[in-house]
């Protein structure tokens, strides 16, 4: 069996080990002669392994009590309707902020435009998203339902280092490219959400981590397969949910715990995605596209000086087993995604052959 380093940004690649677990038990799923895709969302087999999901959530992200955890149909864009229509109404005049970091965030807008007057408070368009805007709180209505962030721009390679401080607005955080990639005050959020695909799991599933006392504000048309209080109520099982996905997540964050948690993973990410930058910024050879202060450890972007090697870079970069380097094409380039699954050994390598590339190149 031949496996690359698969810098993909989603769906993006799993723990070996988490694959291997599920294909051991794929066919017999703990001696019940069933999988884990054949068995009922309501046995008591697979009630173990959402509550165990559960547990691990909130042990590992440090979730406090009040809180609920809900898996949700239709991955992160699915949210970007289900935020406003479950709390837009929190305040009567329907009026929230957003953050303009990048397409995410901007796709966000224009779903929430739908439910509500919607307010961009801060933008980094005109740059190109290459950054974190600057956000000033005392320019955010004190009367907005709640302001909007996307804590880790997949597409630009960017992130907020720290958050801001909303006081009395609920601070909601689309979080599918970094969660569980560093240590979080979730206090600091009324809403956490997360596409599976990058560091929890497979695509298709959305978890969302709400705190208890927002739960009650949806709009009297919100579909009730997309009403957070109907997940809370009932552990999100109101319908057959995609039970192999949360059962995958189980396994992923059985992994994370096996090698030290968030405060392990963080520091292993940090180091890795150092060994890049430093490769981009000992060279001219290659230019990095997002400002420096606010650089993903997630999602790292860069360019190469010469654009005519762009394709030969990125072709010849899959014949050695780097996969998915490939750019967004809003921003071109490389993009190397180095989530939590990524080792340290295909950074290096990565790293390895950009210095050659140069070498022979330059």
């Amino acid at each position: 069996m031949t496996r690359v380093y698969n810098f993909g940004a989603g769906p993006a690649m799993l723990p070996i080990e988490v694959m291997e677990k599920a294909r051991s038990e794929f066919l017999d799923y703990q001696g019940v002669g069933a999988s884990i895709i054949e068995i009922s969302h309501r046995s008591e087999e697979f009630d173990a392994v959402i509550n165990e999901t559960d547990r691990l959530l909130f042990e590992l992200a440090n979730i406090p009590d009040n809180y609920k955890i809900l898996y949700v149909h239709g991955g992160a864009q699915m949210q970007f309707s289900a935020v406003p229509m479950n709390l837009i109404a929190r305040n009567p005049e329907k009026k929230a902020a957003y953050v303009e970091s990048g397409n995410f965030a901007k796709l966000a807008i224009k779903e929430a435009i739908r439910y509500g007057k919607i307010s961009v408070v801060a933008s980094s368009e005109t740059s190109n998203y290459d950054r974190i805007p600057e956000l000033e709180m005392a320019e955010v209505d004190q009367k907005s339902s709640y302001l909007y962030i996307t804590s880790n721009n997949t597409i630009y390679g960017t992130r907020w280092q720290q958050f801001p401080s909303t006081d009395n607005i609920p601070l909601v955080a689309d979080m599918t490219s970094e969660f569980l990639s560093r240590e979080l005050d979730i206090n600091q959020f009324g809403i956490i959400f997360a596409g599976l695909q990058k560091n929890l799991g497979p695509a298709g599933l959305a978890l969302v981590i709400i705190r208890e006392d927002l739960l009650d504000y949806a709009l009297p048309e919100t579909p009730n397969l997309l009403t957070y209080r109907t997940y809370a109520e009932k552990h999100s099982l109101s319908n057959t949910n995609n039970t192999f996905a949360i059962y995958m997540m189980k396994l992923v964050l059985e992994w994370l715990k096996d090698h030290g948690g968030v405060t392990a993973l963080e520091l292993q990410n940090e180091t890795k995605a150092a060994l890049i930058y430093d490769a981009i910024d000992t060279s001219s050879f290659y230019l990095g596209t997002a400002e420096v202060i606010y650089r993903s450890t997630m999602n790292v972007t860069f360019n190469l000086a010469e654009n005519g090697l762009l394709d030969k870079f990125l072709s010849q970069a899959h014949a050695q087993g780097l996969y998915a380097l490939k750019g967004h094409r809003n921003v071109g380039g490389v993009r190397a995604s180095i989530y939590n699954a990524m080792p340290t050994a295909g950074c290096q390598a990565l790293v390895n052959f950009m210095k050659e590339f140069e070498k022979n190149h330059a």
